[in-house]
């Protein structure tokens, strides 16, 4: 068998130990069996179980960024919000069908400490980066220019990220939530919001004095 297919064997197991498991019980052993090779080979290829932590997290990480550029691309051409409702169902779809390799990213890797959250932190960067710009396009749909100010446009990107991270993780342990209810609770949370942003109209506390 060529060596990067059996990576991807070793990886496929990897991924549902760590993700099932967690990073410290996990053992190479499991991952040697679940895999079908012998440790040796497994150290051979993939030279101990940080690097194999490592490879999971980024191959898991690559694989959701893609997922979700996919939904928000085979929107292309039609609104923001329909942009981003796309996205958003290509990310709950994503992580439904493949909840290991979201333990991993969401849950394991943030709380191995340095480097296992770095390579996390670098993967949220990228979707941050993206999603601040369909909210910052949705903004010159809605005005014709750019309206809200760089710094808001961040804070809600963070916001509707972070959201969709808590929503994911939440939807993984009822199988009754599909991928698309989850979708759209989210988007009747977050762009009905943004749709008053767009619109000019904000919510404003009202502190005396």
């Amino acid at each position: 068998m060529p060596r990067a297919v059996r990576e991807q064997q070793m990886l496929d197991a990897a991924v549902r130990i760590f993700g099932q498991r967690g990073f410290r019980a996990a053992s190479m052993d499991e991952i040697a069996e679940l895999a079908g090779v012998s440790k040796p080979l497994v150290y051979l290829y993939l030279h101990s179980k940080d690097d194999l932590f490592t490879a999971c997290i980024r191959r898991e990480a690559a694989a959701l960024v893609e997922a979700v550029r996919n939904g928000v691309e085979a929107a292309a051409g039609e609104s923001a919000d329909r942009q981003l409702w796309s996205g958003l169902r290509a990310f709950f779809t994503h992580t439904a069908e493949r909840p290991d390799g979201w333990a991993v990213l969401h849950s394991q890797a943030r709380t191995q400490g340095e480097p296992f959250a770095a390579e996390v932190a670098a993967m949220r960067e990228e979707v941050l980066a993206y999603v601040t710009a369909l909210i910052a396009e949705a903004a010159r749909e809605a005005h014709g220019d750019p309206s809200l100010p760089a710094r808001e446009v961040a804070g809600l990107a963070q916001a509707l990220v972070g959201a969709a991270e808590s929503l994911a993780g939440w939807a993984n342990t009822d199988t009754s939530v599909s991928a698309r209810e989850a979708a759209a609770t989210l988007m009747n949370f977050a762009w009905a919001g943004l749709g008053s942003l767009m619109e000019g109209r904000r919510w404003a506390a009202h502190v005396p004095g």
